[in-house]
């Protein structure tokens, strides 16, 4: 049985390797800021409770359609917002970038968690890259679109910060 500090290192040597298989893949990344405020590293436990909470709204995502009100309704993805308001915003903001993405019937096949940081503690910003079916006539194929979100810590939990509109 391993010590809690051994689970913590392999924990964080996990992240580390999640991290430079990302970086290996090419692509767009996100952006550490020059100065003070730059990724920060964070305990084992933080990042874990964040990874777990970006995955269930994340996954959630998966082949749900955004142009209905059966999405826009789900609870699930509602309980990743500190308001309706916030939810409101987030939900136009992402249905409004599948359509102009072309995803068939504004809805993704695959997200997929590419990479996060920390630039505090309390604050993380990830990118998703959402895959989907090519909604345009005569354009068999696949679209993509890559999203980076902002997320918080507050009030015990992890929220969704979306972008201003």
């Amino acid at each position: 049985m391993s010590s809690p500090g051994a689970r913590a290192g392999g924990v964080g040597a996990l992240v580390l390797c999640c991290a430079a298989s990302i970086l290996a893949c090419g692509g767009p990344r996100l952006t550490i800021p020059a100065g003070p405020m730059g990724s920060v590293a964070v305990d084992a436990d933080t990042a874990i409770a964040f990874q777990r909470r970006a995955e269930v709204f994340y996954q959630r995502l998966i082949q749900r359609r955004f142009n209905t009100l059966e999405t826009f309704n789900d609870p699930v993805l509602r309980e990743h917002f500190r308001s309706n308001d916030l939810f409101y915003d987030y939900y136009a903001d992402l249905a409004q970038n599948l359509d102009e993405a072309h995803f068939e019937k504004s809805r993704p096949l695959e997200v997929e968690v590419q990479e996060f940081l920390f630039d505090t503690p309390e604050e993380a910003r990830i990118q998703v890259r959402f895959v989907g079916d090519d909604g345009r006539p005569l354009r068999p194929g696949t679209v993509a679109l890559i999203r980076r979100d902002r997320w918080e810590r507050t009030d015990g939990g992890w929220w969704l910060v979306p972008g201003k509109l």
